[in-house]
C-alpha cells in the first residue's frame, strides 16, 4: 500500500516508517526537517522513502501530498500545542476530504481519556482532574465525526519503548471503551471517585510505541472493523482479544 505519515520524525511517526518499510509498504514521510528523517532511518531505509519537506499548515502543500496513497497516518503534533494541533488535524482531515485520488482511510492518533468508561457515561478527558489540554483531542475527535472519510482514531495510555511481559500477557483491543475491566459498582461513583479510579490504573494502559503501530499498520484496508471508531489497547493476561 501507499502510506503518508505525517509527522514521520516524531516518536510514532518514525516507528511507523520504520514498521512501514519492512512490511515492504510504499512510505512517504511529510516533514519539517528531512535531516532528522534520514538520521532516524538510516541510509538504506531512507532511499525507500518519499520525502516531502514542507508545512502542514499549507493547504495546497497537503492536498498535493494526498494524491494517489491508500491511507493516511496522522501523528503529528500533541494536544499540548492547543490551537495549533487542532488546525493541523483539521487542515490534513480537509485536504482528504477535497482529494479526489485519495483512498479515504486514516488514522489519527488520540489518547484513552477519549475512550468511553464501561458502566458509565464518562470519557476521562471530561472528568475533573485531567488536564484541560487533553480535550484537544475531544475536539479532533469531533471533527472526525463529521467527516464521511473512513477514520478511525488510536486511543492509547501512555506510549513508552518497550515493556517486559509475562508469556501469557496479550495485546487486548477495544473499540470505543477502555481497555481494561473496571467494576460494575463505578456506575454509583461521583465524577471525582471516577477519576481517582483512573488515575490509580493509569499504569495498566502503558503500552509500547511499536505495538501501537503495528495495530495501525494491520488495519490498514477500507471498511475494516475499526471503521470509524475509537481503538484502545491494553496488555492482559486473562481477557481474550477482542
Amino acid at each position: 500500500m501507499k502510506i503518508i505519515v505525517f509527522g514521520a520524525t516524531g516518536n510514532t511517526g518514525k516507528r511507523v516508517m520504520v514498521q512501514g518499510i519492512t512490511m515492504g509498504h510504499e512510505m512517504t514521510a511529510f516533514v519539517r526537517n528531512s535531516e532528522k528523517l534520514y538520521d532516524q532511518l538510516g541510509e538504506q531505509s531512507a532511499q525507500q522513502v518519499k520525502v516531502i519537506v514542507d508545512d502542514m499548515m499549507d493547504p495546497v502543500s497537503v492536498r498535493e501530498a494526498l494524491a494517489n496513497q491508500d491511507a493516511a497516518i496522522i501523528a503529528a503534533g500533541h494536544a499540548g500545542q492547543g490551537e495549533e494541533f487542532v488546525r493541523i488535524v483539521d487542515n490534513i482531515i480537509s485536504q482528504c476530504e477535497v482529494q479526489p485520488s485519495f483512498s479515504g482511510r486514516v488514522w489519527v492518533m488520540g489518547g484513552a481519556g477519549l475512550l468511553n468508561i464501561p458502566y458509565t457515561d464518562h470519557i476521562g478527558n471530561n472528568l475533573p482532574g485531567f488536564p484541560p489540554e487533553y480535550k484537544n483531542h475531544n475536539r479532533n475527535f469531533e471533527r472526525l465525526q463529521r467527516t464521511e472519510l473512513d477514520w478511525s482514531m488510536m486511543c492509547p495510555g501512555t506510549m513508552i519503548d518497550s515493556i517486559e511481559l509475562p508469556d501469557s500477557a496479550h495485546l487486548h483491543v477495544t473499540t470505543e471503551i477502555l481497555p481494561v475491566p473496571m467494576p460494575e459498582t463505578i456506575k454509583e461513583s461521583s465524577e471525582a471517585e471516577i477519576a481517582g479510579h483512573l488515575f490509580s490504573r493509569f499504569h495498566e494502559l502503558n503500552v509500547a510505541y511499536d505495538d501501537v503501530v503495528m495495530c495501525m499498520l494491520d488495519h490498514l484496508g477500507l471498511g475494516g472493523s475499526f471503521t470509524r471508531k475509537r481503538v484502545g489497547l491494553a496488555y492482559q493476561s486473562h481477557i481474550a482479544v477482542s
